[in-house]
């Protein structure tokens, strides 16, 4: 899985997650999963 904010391959099991529109998306840091929160139209591949 990719983190969408970076591109970075994650693993789904790291804690990072944020759920959009149905869907669950992991991060590979903190940093990731904050902008992809503030904006996650930006980011989200619906």
């Amino acid at each position: 899985m990719k983190d969408p904010v970076c591109g970075m391959e994650v693993r789904e099991n790291l804690g990072f997650k944020s759920s959009y529109k149905g869907k669950t998306y992991a991060f590979c840091s903190a940093n990731c999963k904050q902008n992809f929160d503030k904006k996650p139209e930006s980011y989200a591949k619906v």
